[in-house]
């Protein structure tokens, strides 16, 4: 059974805000976990969207290895601009309108 007494409580909470890591920076804390996650996600798209994937500098040049793609049995390819790079990657999937 716990105690009743003021100081006995006070030890209490001083011993649970030790443990914890101290309460004050709580929010700062998890707003910087946050920010760490968003980071991180980010950082996954830019590689799956952009820095996996061969990059061409013209549209004529994407356009030019789809059919030469094309001469080799690979159908179904499509050239899009890149929003990270700028540049022109390829992809199996339907256009965009």
């Amino acid at each position: 059974m716990s105690s009743r007494k003021p100081s006995a409580k006070t030890k209490q909470i001083a011993a649970f805000k030790a443990q914890s890591g101290g309460l004050d920076d709580l929010f700062a804390r998890e707003e910087q976990h946050r920010e760490d996650l968003a980071a991180k996600r980010d950082e996954a798209l830019y590689r799956k969207a952009c820095a996996s994937k061969n990059r061409y500098a013209t549209r004529a040049e994407a356009e030019e290895t789809i059919r030469l793609c094309e001469a080799h049995g690979t159908r179904g390819l499509h050239c899009y601009k890149c929003d990270y790079c700028g540049g022109w990657h390829l992809t199996s999937k339907p256009q965009r309108r």
